[in-house]
């Protein structure tokens, strides 16, 4: 897309931004002028709404007290339901198939303990071995809770170059022993966009349950969950969503699954008009509210508002067009600033199988990051080898993509990453 000479200027980067039709969106963000923010895909940035929406909500407690779960412009009581209207074209779903609660490993503890039914010989689930940990923290849990070894029934499909998982290898795994699928939308280190429609009919073909952790995809991808039949999904909402560290997550849970009781149970899954009858018989919602479990955290939910209000106006086509060209112009650069430096590409290509961000190796990775934000590039470091770098579609700039590749760039030539450990930090 990027190969003439001249794209790899500063002065052809700003005329792209000169083109760019969501240029107005960066000035709603909390944008650092000071630094370069590549790093929206662990934690998003705060926008301007997201900020005025939660001081709605804290206004709405200061002023209405307990009254405010049932008055103001955004009843507490009916909150989760609202932004669940207002995520659902973000995965292509009806608004009664999504609900805004919990957390994505509380939402996964959720969903498969409604939808892990072992019986006979289907008793495994089937995972990934480049998933997030705490994903397969919680399959190993659920299983020992069965009274199963993880060991022998959590079946974990492996890659065959420690980046990517073929979909071929997946669906291979679905034997008859299998009763349920979990899958990310988008591996977290690589960024590999899984066919999650192709994987959803090949599972059911098979009489296996699928559901996808759309966390590292959701706000940055176009999903149609309803359209290909996958039976249920979760995700969080700071990451592109920018919804603030922590934020509460989604979940979705297909419309044919409705009436199942779910496998958690807990007041604010009630239906509404029942809730406060304050029996002992639970009688849970008709849709997928039935999957919330405790009250809603309702200032974390707030900034929500704001920030789901900016997605419908932005419109995930649009922003998917963009992420698409800003990834495919870093690597570009990469490859005609970087070459013989040890940078290898370990993220898809192909528009089709990429995810949002680019996932960059090199041995030293650990302390390239460090000398990224010494120079005041915001990065995102994975183990063992990975420079994350996330250009997002509302915030940043194709100069801000040029950018990083030349400090990057004077790192390497000037050594100035060797006076840092090449260990993590903390929190990476």
């Amino acid at each position: 897309m990027f190969t003439a000479p001249y794209h790899y200027t500063r002065a052809f980067a700003e005329q792209l931004d000169g083109q760019d039709e969501l240029a107005r969106f960066r000035d709603e963000f909390y944008v650092n002028p000071d630094s370069i923010y590549m790093d929206g895909n662990s934690l998003g940035l705060l926008s301007k709404r997201a900020e005025q929406s939660l001081l709605r909500v804290v206004d709405a407690w200061k002023t209405r007290g307990i009254d405010g779960w049932t008055q103001g412009e955004h009843p507490w009581f009916y909150m989760a339901e609202q932004l669940a209207a207002l995520s659902a074209p973000l995965v292509g779903a009806a608004a009664d198939e999504v609900i805004v609660t919990g957390s994505t490993t509380t939402n996964l503890h959720q969903l498969v303990a409604t939808f892990y039914k072992p019986e006979g010989v289907r008793t495994q689930i089937v995972a990934d071995a480049l998933n997030f940990p705490s994903d397969i923290y919680a399959l190993q849990s659920q299983l020992r809770l069965h009274g199963l070894d993880p060991a022998e029934h959590l079946i974990q499909v492996q890659s065959r170059d420690g980046r990517m998982i073929e979909e071929d290898d997946i669906i291979a795994a679905m034997t008859d022993e299998v009763a349920l699928v979990i899958l990310p939308t988008v591996l977290y280190r690589s960024g590999q966009l899984l066919d999650m429609e192709r994987l959803t009919a090949e599972a059911h073909a098979r009489g296996i349950l699928i559901g996808f952790d759309g966390c590292h995809s959701v706000g940055a991808v176009q999903h149609h969950f309803s359209q290909w039949g996958v039976d249920f999904a979760y995700w969080c909402n700071y990451k592109y969503l920018n919804s603030g560290p922590g934020g509460v997550g989604g979940l979705y849970v297909n419309r044919k699954h409705f009436g199942r009781l779910p496998g958690l149970a807990g007041w604010f899954g009630s239906s509404k008009d029942k809730q406060f009858d304050m029996e002992h018989r639970f009688v849970p919602a008709a849709d997928a509210g039935a999957y919330q479990i405790g009250t809603p955290h309702i200032i974390s939910m707030a900034p929500l508002i704001g920030s789901l209000e900016m997605f419908a106006e932005a419109d995930l086509t649009r922003l998917r067009r963009k992420s698409l060209q800003m990834t495919a112009y870093m690597m570009g650069l990469i490859e005609q600033e970087l070459s013989g430096m040890g940078f290898t590409i370990g993220n898809p290509r192909d528009d089709q199988r990429r995810g949002g961000h680019v996932s960059l190796e090199h041995a030293e990775a650990a302390r390239i990051c460090k000398a990224l934000k010494e120079s005041g590039v915001v990065p995102d470091f994975r183990a063992p080898n990975i420079i994350r770098l996330a250009p997002i579609a509302l915030y940043s700039t194709y100069g801000d993509v040029w950018d990083t590749v030349q400090r990057l760039k004077t790192i390497m030539t000037d050594k100035l990453y060797e006076k840092f450990e090449n260990t993590r930090d903390v929190v990476a």
